[in-house]
């Protein structure tokens, strides 16, 4: 099953919490769900790429 490409661009919220990267970076920065993308240096809109999603172990009961 093919997954869903997330993106998302500056000020926007962020529908997965992981590690994004920004269109033309290297550089990747941690964002959570609920919580806005901020804005960077040059204030300009960019796009942010879900690069790796962040995991939560399972609860032992």
């Amino acid at each position: 099953m093919a997954t869903k490409k997330v993106v998302v661009r500056t000020g926007a919220k962020v529908p997965v919490s992981g590690q994004y990267r920004a269109g033309s970076g290297k550089a990747e920065v941690t964002l959570i769900k609920g919580h806005r993308v901020p804005p960077n240096r040059t204030g300009k809109l960019e796009t942010w790429h879900l690069v790796d999603k962040t995991r939560h172990p399972k609860k032992k009961n």
